[in-house]
């Protein structure tokens, strides 16, 4: 399977919120190691992770919701004080910003220049790519905070509409293998999702394949009505109408 091209040094550190949390310590270290952190520091990196340079008061609100803003600022201020001690490499160094520092990657980071590539009319086809399997995860598993579930959301709407965009231009350009990887990862993600079995069912005609297009049509179709109760639209059963009765027998 292709992967991203890397666009980042890998020295630094590298935070992963995709598939749980973990914090591995940069290439200063022959071996990267992870480094454990307390919860209440995680929801903080986490966060930092997933905000454009946002205010202390915004991140004291959201991680500790329920409190007074003292108690939420002074939890706030703990929570930096031992991630300073625990990771200091994380944060960017200026006084009065939080942030994290500049040589500090992160896979959310690495799926939204994937998806950004990919969506991209002026990305050149031989730069569209299947992501890398690291990105495929969702976003931390287990966490319930609003802010959690509202990006575990996003995230996963961005990744299917880039899956399914990667498997329309990957298709179109005759790269009918990958073009089905990312198809059936979209259907993955969203069973039900009419579009991209519509890709399937194309470029496996686009491929001479009539029998698995056919295949692919009707096991949607029989999917949609069992979950649904209602028939494929106009625009699926379009594409398989003009196939003779023969050749549907045949498959």
């Amino acid at each position: 399977m292709d992967q991203i091209p890397r666009t980042t040094p890998d020295s630094g550190p590298r935070i992963t919120l995709l598939d749980g949390f973990t914090v591995r310590n940069g290439a200063a270290a022959r071996r990267p190691a992870a480094v454990e952190l307390p919860r209440a520091v995680q929801r903080v990196v986490a966060h930092l992770c997933l905000a454009e340079r946002p205010a202390r008061t915004a991140v004291s609100g959201q991680l500790w919701p329920d409190v007074p803003e003292d108690r939420a600022q002074a939890s706030l201020r703990s929570a930096l004080w031992r991630l300073r001690r625990s990771a200091p490499e994380l944060l960017d160094p200026s006084d009065g910003v939080l942030r994290l520092a500049a040589g500090v990657r992160t896979d959310v980071r690495e799926l939204h220049g994937w998806a950004e590539r990919v969506c991209d009319p002026r990305t050149g086809t031989d730069r569209v790519v299947l992501p890398d399997p690291a990105l495929l995860g969702d976003l931390l598993p287990g966490w319930y905070d609003d802010w959690v579930l509202l990006e575990r959301d996003r995230l996963a709407r961005l990744r299917l509409h880039a899956l399914e965009t990667a498997a329309v231009r990957l298709g179109a350009a005759g790269r009918h293998a990958e073009a089905l990887q990312a198809a059936y990862l979209a259907i993955r993600t969203e069973p039900l999702r009419e579009s991209a079995h519509r890709t399937v069912v194309r470029v496996h005609l686009a491929e001479g394949n009539v029998a698995e297009a056919l295949r692919a049509h009707d096991l949607f179709r029989d999917l949609l009505r069992d979950e649904l109760g209602v028939p494929p639209t106009e625009q699926m059963t379009r594409l398989v109408r003009g196939i003779p009765r023969s050749r549907r027998l045949a498959s």
